[in-house]
């Protein structure tokens, strides 16, 4: 009863704009592997595809690494002082990205030797960046995701709640592919790229963020009770005792590696293999984020629909939409992919917390692990790209979606809860 009395519009509101910020450098982030691929990897024509899809890589590898210290930093510092420290990181990280740009313009024949490729070293100093940055929207998220889910916002539920902190992260999305080719890049061909034009909208990226962490220093964000644990409070079971939330993880690795191999890949794929420019490149990067918020728009009405029934039925129509991209050597097929991929997160979420209690926390830094399938999968559809071309490489994301229809008919299934052994 307590807990309803408290307001929470305020605070849902802010994590909700914090979730645009956290889409939006995602992306930015993955967008990058095209235009930087001309800018610091022309000269790694055998391995440009693996390289380019390490910029992926790094920043998801953050997610099973960091996932827990922000799990620790909620139940040392609170919802909001977890908050300031993760955006503090992410000002860091934006550092990086701007002092990869300029150290590589101040010190252009600077490299690392790969076999016979010269890497440039700044482009080794974006890898640490685009990690910093991963590392912050994993802590970011590590808060978002349970406050959503348990703060209390009359009229409802969290899925929804969920539903629309997702489409604030597809808006972000969706601006981001623009952001980069027509603002960081001006429009230009890929083969035009110059590394120079990444100093100014870096060190602008930057302020923003210093300036959202005063806001949020200022903001009043109320704890919720019974999502975390208490100062000295032990727990009796390993969180990983919860098998839906175990495969959980196992669920959101193989979701996020399939949402980010599409969003990423897409360009590559287009690029290389049909030849595309880059006006309709961008757009179809855009048009699939735009779908996924299209979808978590209608998924905030969803409510009455069980988490479980809704991602089995867009896993189905993922999966048939995969199959017929892959028969047709069809692009926009892809692209349509966005749409079912929208709501798969906050169901997976939702079904993986499920009776958890104070768990909820550190089950939140926990799930953050499977996060690392954006890191894993995007890079061995690239090293499988490398090989064979892209048009084949799509099984290894149809396989994912197959997965996720397993967990949803089966693995999501609560065996047991936070307040008993068994049911």
């Amino acid at each position: 009863m307590k807990q309803r009395q408290t307001n929470y519009v305020g605070p849902f509101l802010a994590m909700v704009f914090l979730f645009l910020v956290v889409g939006f450098l995602t992306t930015v982030n993955s967008q990058l592997q095209g235009p930087l691929q001309s800018a610091f990897l022309s000269q790694a024509e055998g391995l440009k595809n693996t390289l380019a899809t390490l910029i992926t890589f790094s920043w998801f590898l953050a997610y099973p690494l960091c996932g827990g210290i922000g799990s620790r930093w909620i139940n040392r510092h609170g919802y909001k002082g977890t908050l300031v420290r993760g955006l503090i990181v992410m000002v860091a990280g934006l550092i990086l990205y701007f002092l990869s740009a300029a150290y590589t313009v101040a010190c252009p024949s600077s490299a690392v030797t790969i076999g016979s490729y010269a890497i440039p070293v700044g482009f080794f100093i974006l890898l640490a960046g685009s990690f910093v940055l991963g590392s912050s929207a994993t802590i970011l998220q590590v808060v978002i995701n349970p406050y959503l889910t348990a703060c209390h916002v009359e009229g409802t539920q969290p899925i929804q709640r969920l539903a629309i902190g997702g489409s604030a992260n597809s808006v972000g999305t969706t601006l981001a592919p623009y952001f980069v080719s027509g603002i960081v890049f001006s429009g230009l061909a890929l083969e035009d790229v110059k590394v120079e034009q990444l100093r100014l909208p870096f060190l602008v990226l930057t302020l923003v963020i210093v300036v959202v962490l005063f806001v949020v220093m200022r903001l009043t964000l109320p704890d919720i009770e019974g999502t975390r644990t208490t100062e000295g409070e032990r727990l009796e079971k390993s969180v990983w005792s919860f098998s839906h939330l175990t495969l959980g993880v196992v669920a959101i690795f193989f979701y996020v590696g399939c949402e980010v191999c599409i969003g990423a890949n897409i360009n590559l794929y287009a690029r290389e293999d049909l030849a595309l420019d880059v006006k309709t490149i961008t757009l179809m990067a855009t048009l699939y984020w735009g779908l996924m918020l299209v979808g978590r728009l209608c998924g905030s009405a969803l409510s009455r629909i069980p988490p479980r029934v809704q991602l089995t039925f867009t896993t189905v129509m993922a999966s048939l939409m995969l199959i017929a991209a892959i028969i047709f050597n069809q692009p926009w097929l892809l692209v349509a992919v966005g749409l079912f991929h929208s709501i798969m997160w906050g169901a997976i979420f939702t079904l993986s917390v499920a009776h958890l209690g104070k768990y909820t926390s550190v089950a939140s830094g926990v799930f953050m692990i499977g996060v690392v399938g954006g890191a894993i999968l995007p890079l061995v559809q690239g090293a499988l790209a490398d090989m064979g071309g892209w048009r084949w490489s799509w099984l290894l994301v149809l396989a994912g979606e197959l997965l996720m229809l397993l967990y949803a008919q089966v693995g999501s299934r609560v065996r047991q809860r936070a307040d008993e052994s068994t049911l």
